[in-house]
This record gives C-alpha cells, structure tokens and sequence, in this order.
C-alpha cells in the first residue's frame, strides 16, 4: 500500500487557502467599490452649493469628489492657462487649465476651463484683470502621473500633473490636490471653449474576479478528490 501523500496534501492546503483568501479578497473589493459609487452617485446628485459649505461637508467626512461648487474666481476669464492634450467625445483637442484662488480662502485650485478641438487655433485672450466670476464647477481628485508619464512641451501637457501645472502658471502658495471642472462657460463670448467635466469611470469587475478566485479553489479539491481516488484504485486492483 502506498504512503498517504502528504507533500501533495499540505501543497493543495496551501493553494486552497491562498485562493479563498484571494476570493474573500474581491468580495470585500466588491462592497468597498459598491460603496464608493454609491458616495460618487450622492455627490453627484447634490445640486451645487458654495465653496465653504462643499469644504465643511469635506471636513464631517462627506469627500469632495464629484461635489458641484459655487465659487467666485477673479480675473479667470483672461488668466493664463496650460493646455492638457485629449481627447473628447471622440475629437482631439485641448483642455484649458488655469489656477483660481477663490474668492475668501488662503489656497489656490487649478480649474479646467473646457475643452477646445484641434481644429480650433484661437484661444481666450491672457490679460491681468480681477473681474469677478461665478463659476460652477465640480471637484475630482487627480491621480498622480506614473513614472513613465510624457513631459510637458512647449506649454502643453500630455498628463494631468497638478503640481508641474501650477509650477507652469506660477502658483504661490498652498494648492488644493483636486482640479475642478468647470460646467459653467467661463468665456461664453468663445464659444470653442466647451466647459465640460469627464464621466465617472468605475470599473467594478470584483465579483468576477472573486467568482474565477472560488472556482479555482473548487476545481483544485475536485482534481485533489480524483487524485487521491485514482491512487486507493490502484491499491485495490
């Protein structure tokens, strides 16, 4: 009779644990970004409210993305800007981006102003001005760039880095992480300058992980099971 094959059995002990914990892993990747849509979802649903109160809700806990603003940004229309390389609704083009320190608080944000195509090569005009404006816009936070991620050339930016962009628009002081996108026309006399703020992207494929994670746990008692019923035939015959 042959010895009961304990490497082979500690082996797939191991496997298996590693598998269920990697399925158990997804399921909890499944209720984290449930939850996290659900918060994206609330914030997008509140319709836009002053900067200090988005700000205060931030600090209770509430987060500020995807939270619609009301702020007022001085001189915004003719600020100067970088322009961010893209690609909306399916057209090449630019978006504009410029620094605002909002009206009452100590921080700067750089505000997307829009999307301009490609075939567009008039832009906003650049002057000193400190005319107010009433900008609806909303907060999303901005993923730092990789490693790998292109420079800026020649004033225009292939990747959204916010601290390379406001060292570009020579901004002093302390800056907010988020970029706000405005949904309101800061320039409604340049009508190339489309406001816009891009859509959500949540990719929430976790229970098909989790399923592929279980079945391989399964599949590697099934093959376990006929292994060792192949070899107590073998002792029989």
């Amino acid at each position: 009779m042959k010895r009961f094959p304990w490497m082979l059995t500690v082996a797939t002990a191991a496997a298996l644990v590693l598998l269920i914990g990697l399925g158990v892993w997804q399921v909890e990747r499944l209720r984290w970004k449930e939850g996290l849509i659900a918060a994206a979802e609330a914030a997008a649903a509140k319709p836009p409210a002053p900067l200090a109160d988005v700000l205060a809700d931030a600090g209770r806990g509430d987060g500020l993305e995807f939270r619609k603003v009301l702020m007022v940004c001085r001189g915004l229309a003719t600020a100067p800007y970088v322009e961010l390389q893209t690609i909306h609704d399916g057209t090449p083009g630019v978006r504009l981006v410029s620094a605002c320190r909002p009206e009452g608080e100590a921080f700067t944000v750089l505000v997307d102003r829009g999307f301009v195509a490609d075939t567009i090569s008039a832009r906003p005009p650049v002057m000193e001005t400190t005319l107010p404006l009433v900008l609806v816009g909303e907060f999303r936070s901005v993923p730092p760039p990789g490693a790998l991620s292109p420079a800026p050339r020649d004033g225009r930016f292939y990747v959204r880095d916010t601290a390379a962009m406001a060292e570009a628009l020579h901004v002093a002081g302390p800056l907010r992480p988020e970029a706000v996108y405005a949904l309101t026309a800061t320039n409604p006399e340049f009508g190339a300058l489309t406001p816009s703020a891009p859509p959500a992207a949540f990719s929430n494929n976790h229970f098909g992980y989790a399923l592929t994670w279980f079945g391989l746990a399964i599949a590697l008692v099934g093959f376990y099971v006929a292994l060792l019923r192949r070899r107590s035939k073998k002792d029989l015959s």
